[in-house]
């Protein structure tokens, strides 16, 4: 893998991790009961629109990604969000993280990490 395609891949991770923080951080921020003024709200919230926004984004970045490499690399590199996510979710939103959930994620990493290797 060249160092052009592992920063778009960062950069994918960034985005797509950065994301998932803003609309969870735009549901939680949501009315929690199910009726129009949830949707309402989660529509209207900064943190969704920012989702939106950063998730515009990582779609670029990801055809670009798509452009260099093949998919049987990109998507299985892809999943690298999944650590990301644990990780950021524990640091940014303060959410409890298991051993179990950090092994789970850390399996996938590795898995990945044989997938790039052999690519």
């Amino acid at each position: 893998m060249t160092i052009t395609l592992a920063l778009w891949f960062t950069l994918s991770v960034i985005c797509d991790v950065s994301g998932q923080l803003c609309f969870k951080t735009g549901a939680n921020k949501s009315d929690q009961t199910l009726d129009q003024s949830f949707w309402r709200g989660l529509v209207s919230s900064p943190w969704t629109l920012a989702g939106i926004a950063i998730y515009t984004v990582e779609l670029f970045v990801w055809l670009r990604i798509l452009s260099i490499a093949p998919l049987s690399l990109a998507y299985p590199l892809a999943s690298l969000n999944f650590l990301g996510v644990v990780i950021a979710s524990r640091i940014f939103l303060k959410e409890p993280v298991s051993r179990r959930r950090l092994l789970g994620s850390l399996c996938i990493t590795i898995g990945v990490a044989i997938v790039a290797a052999t690519g």
